[in-house]
C-alpha cells in the first residue's frame, strides 16, 4: 500500500519557492561546475573549491528555509518534516542535499 506523505505538497511549494528565490545560485553552481569540469590540470583544485562554495552556500540558504518550518512543529512531527524534506531535496537538487544532510 503506498501511502502519501503529509508534507508533500508543502514542500513540493517550498522546493519550487527556492528554485524560483534563487535562480541566480542554482546558476552559478552550474557555472561553477562548468568552469570545474572543463579545468585543466593546473586550474582543477581551485576551480573545484570555487564549486564547493557555491554548493554549500546553496545548502545553508536552503537549511535556513527548511528549519524555519521545522521550527514551527512538535518534535515528532519534525522529524517526518525533516526525513521527506531531505527525500525531495535530493530528487530536486541532488548536489545541494548532500551538503544539506549534514547541516
Amino acid at each position: 500500500m503506498l501511502r502519501r506523505r503529509r508534507f508533500g505538497e508543502l514542500i513540493s511549494r517550498q522546493l519550487d519557492l527556492y528554485a524560483h528565490d534563487h535562480a541566480d545560485r542554482l546558476q552559478a553552481i552550474w557555472d561553477a561546475r562548468t568552469r570545474y569540469r572543463a579545468a585543466g590540470v593546473d586550474d582543477a583544485e581551485e576551480r573545484y573549491g570555487d564549486y564547493a562554495d557555491e554548493i554549500d552556500w546553496a545548502a545553508e540558504e536552503l537549511a535556513e528555509m527548511r528549519d524555519a518550518y521545522a521550527a514551527t512543529l512538535d518534535e515528532a512531527t519534525d522529524e517526518q518534516y525533516l526525513r521527506e524534506f531531505s527525500k525531495a531535496a535530493h530528487k530536486a537538487f541532488p548536489e545541494i542535499a548532500i551538503i544539506l544532510d549534514t547541516l
